[in-house]
């Protein structure tokens, strides 16, 4: 059994050492890169080979890659690098690693060619000045042989190891049996369904209603079908938190405490929770786990990939044993676990770690994308981009000299756009050529200040750069699928205005890094109706969609729809009282805990404080503006078998989804509200766009959005199938049939 890796990969392994550093330096966007690699390549004779693809074998190790470039006449190799700024700031170790790259390309091409030489080259082009900087030696084929073989050796025993891990995971898969004595209702149909879509490669939308067990009713066929069909990873790509413990709970039921080892599993969590040192800088000058990381990392790798599941607990007590920084050993173990859970944006934002890891090494991959009615949203928010000029006005008092001019010329393409504005909000058809000329210049100027002063920058100003970083990026992307406007508002005698640029279509991005991996599975609890994820999430034609039959009962839902109450906005003051009696009603008659859901702080703030005035004898407890961690799990910790009360709580919010509370934990929702968007000038803009590309613009824009949040609110109450409970849907338009038809089958609407 061969042992496959990339070039990159390889030397990353066996060349890398010395001090993690990640000072801030202006390196080239990929787009940059790409286009510097071809400005390079069209500066060479005709007889120049770019992208040249080479294979080579040392033992069980295949080893293949593409080399930048090579001129045949001249007999030269290059291997090029893009940056900008100060060449002679290129750390040595950078270097080294550059220069092992070209070796192991080197001894490739001389066993491809039998040469018995070849001039290696690393070529350093500067974006901006688009100037090479060149280094070159001339190496015998015997000598790179010898470096070749050096370097596959120190990898060897690695791969031996990883070799027969994978062969004892995937003897592990096919003998694995599923967990539980028997299936649930509809847990068996969906397991036989992502199954199959594996197998055939194929793009699987299952809507299957909380209770059956979605998480190992998804996970267990995924992995039985990774020998079969040679999976690489496993990725399972989660909204929030409670996701990331759903699957690594799944994870340890299927493989017991005995087993752990076979399947190495991951959690990757965001870097600010990571982190051991959140004062200091990322190099080994300031942190000391960032002090000779490549160093001590072989000996932290071995001993990770020893510990199974790494979550965030067991993954930090390896790497503080080994005084490495948890967060880049993380992302050093993403690439040797066989199962990853981590957030969506680890594979589908723009600068993805996992995705950009499955496209180097060329890993076979699943992913499974959970609660994926979220991605709609989250996807939108990573390709979107806004800048306010408030931030600006307030860095002009304090940016270093140098930079006083760019900003200045900026804060002036700024004030001119008002001067086309009518109103306080307007969206244009055309970004602003002069505005986004003088944005460049200034992510310039402040790249050229970072070479000179290699420290960086701090606070207010390092974060307006990577916010006009982002800007600068999606605006090269601006097409019928975003909205470009600008909210102009007074400040005293001045006029400020914010520019956004809001992904609304997000499918361009999203469907080709599904189409990337070998299988998709995405499972909700609402997913209707199909063409609305279809179309905004640029699903494959060929893609499967199952409704997942509930199992639940009827009758343990009492779901009565309370028509005579209208929540809109214009109705709120005189929807108090009545919405008050309903929950004193109820409560007296079923004492015990309920949800109540309103459309925003204030609307629930109200409804509390006229229950509270005129029935003080309801317990109640109250979700706040930005909550943090603790503080939610003290409003959830009032849910107990014993208790009583009402928890008031904001549609869409933290208590609206992924949360369980089984049994008397919970015996009833309120949900006042039909849970639409506001109404405002943004949406009625993304309304006329979605109208315009699906025919749909406010089912689009407002109703499928907004009842898939009831239904996942409403999810809260039937959590398994011995529960009991009643659901109050509170306004007119629950009882229009458009927006029944969205509601689970399996509910029975008094």
């Amino acid at each position: 059994m061969s042992y496959r890796v990339a070039v990159r990969a390889l030397c990353e392994f066996t060349a890398k050492a010395g001090d993690l550093d990640l000072r801030f330096t202006p390196s080239p966007t990929a787009q940059q890169g790409i286009a510097g690699h071809r400005t390079v390549a069209s500066r060479r004779s005709a007889g120049y080979q770019a992208e040249l693809s080479l294979e080579g074998q040392f033992g069980a190790l295949t080893v293949r890659g593409r080399a930048d470039g090579y001129d045949c006449v001249a007999n030269v190799l290059e291997e090029v690098k893009t940056f900008r700024g100060d060449f002679g700031a290129i750390p040595a170790n950078h270097r080294d690693l550059h220069w092992a790259q070209a070796r192991v390309y080197g001894w490739l091409l001389c066993q491809s060619l039998q040469l018995p030489q070849v001039d290696l080259a690393l070529v350093y082009f500067d974006i901006v000045s688009e100037k090479e900087y060149r280094l070159q030696e001339t190496w015998s084929a015997t000598d790179l042989q010898r470096f070749f073989e050096q370097q596959c050796g120190l990898f060897l025993a690695w791969a031996e190891q990883e070799l027969a891990h994978r062969q004892a995971r995937d003897a592990a898969a096919r003998a694995l049996a599923f967990p539980h004595t028997q299936f649930r209702s509809g847990q068996r149909s969906l397991a036989e369904a992502v199954y199959k879509t594996v197998s055939t490669g194929r793009c699987l939308m299952a809507q299957a209603p909380t209770g059956i067990g979605k998480t190992i009713g998804t996970l267990f066929p995924l992995l039985k079908a990774m020998p079969g069909q040679q999976l690489d990873k496993l990725l399972f790509l989660t909204a929030k938190t409670p996701g990331r413990k759903l699957a690594l709970d799944a994870a340890q039921v299927l493989y017991p405490r005995e087993q752990h080892a076979v399947l190495r599993v991951l959690e990757l969590v965001a870097r600010d929770k990571a982190c051991e040192y959140p004062q200091n800088a990322c190099n080994g000058d300031s942190c000391p786990l960032a002090k000779g990381f490549y160093d001590r990392l072989p000996a932290a790798r071995m001993a990770a990939v020893a510990r199974s599941p790494l979550d965030q607990q067991t993954l930090r007590s390896v790497a503080l044993d080994h005084q490495v920084c948890p967060y880049y050993l993380s992302q050093e173990m993403a690439r040797w676990a066989d199962l990853v859970i981590a957030d969506y944006n680890y594979y589908f934002d723009f600068s993805a770690l996992l995705y950009g890891l499955a496209q180097a090494n060329q890993w076979t991959v699943a992913t499974l994308v959970d609660e994926a009615h979220n991605l709609v949203e989250r996807a939108r928010g990573m390709y979107s981009a806004s800048l306010d000029q408030q931030t600006l006005n307030s860095l002009l008092r304090t940016v270093p000299v140098t930079l006083d001019k760019p900003f200045k010329r900026l804060n002036r393409e700024w004030n001119a756009l008002h001067k086309e504005q009518a109103g306080p909000y307007q969206v244009y058809p055309q970004l602003p050529a002069k505005w986004l000329n003088a944005l460049s210049a200034c992510i310039t100027a402040i790249g050229d200040y970072l070479n000179d002063h290699p420290q960086g920058l701090a606070g207010n100003l390092q974060a307006f750069y990577f916010e006009a970083l982002q800007f600068n990026r999606v605006a090269e992307l601006f097409d019928g699928n975003y909205l470009f406007d600008v909210s102009l508002r007074e400040n005293g005698k001045r006029r400020l205005s914010q520019l956004n640029l809001r992904n609304i279509v997000p499918a361009g991005f999203i469907g080709p890094r599904l189409a990337s991996a070998r299988s998709n599975v995405l499972f909700s609890a609402t997913l209707s109706p199909q063409t609305y994820y279809s179309n905004l999430l640029g699903l494959p034609a060929d893609t499967l969609w199952m409704d997942v039959e509930s199992p639940f009962r009827a009758e343990q839902l009492d779901v009565q729809v309370v028509s005579r109450i209208s929540t809109r906005f214009v109705h709120r003051q005189a929807s108090l009282e009545p919405i008050v009696q309903l929950i004193a009603a109820q409560y007296q008659q079923r004492p015990g805990n309920y949800l109540a859901f309103f459309s925003s702080f204030d609307y629930l703030q109200q409804v509390a404080e006229l229950l509270a005035e005129r029935h003080p004898q309801v317990p109640q407890w109250l979700q706040a503006r930005g909550m943090d961690e603790h503080a939610r799990q003290g409003f959830l910790d009032q849910f107990t078998l014993s208790s009583q009360g009402i928890g008031f709580a904001v549609l869409g919010g933290a208590f609206a989804e992924g949360i369980d509370l089984p049994g008397a934990r919970l015996i009833g929702a309120f949900v006042a509200t039909l849970g639409l968007a506001q109404f405002n000038p943004v949406n009625e803009q993304i309304k006329q766009r979605m109208g315009a590309l699906f025919g749909a613009g406010y089912d689009y824009t407002y109703l499928y959005p907004g009842v898939q949040k009831v239904v996942q609110a409403a999810g809260r109450v039937i959590r398994t199938q011995s529960d009991q409970g009643t659901l109050f849907l509170i306004d007119d338009r629950f009882a229009e049939p458009k927006v029944q038809q969205l509601l689970p089958r399996w509910w029975r609407l008094d």
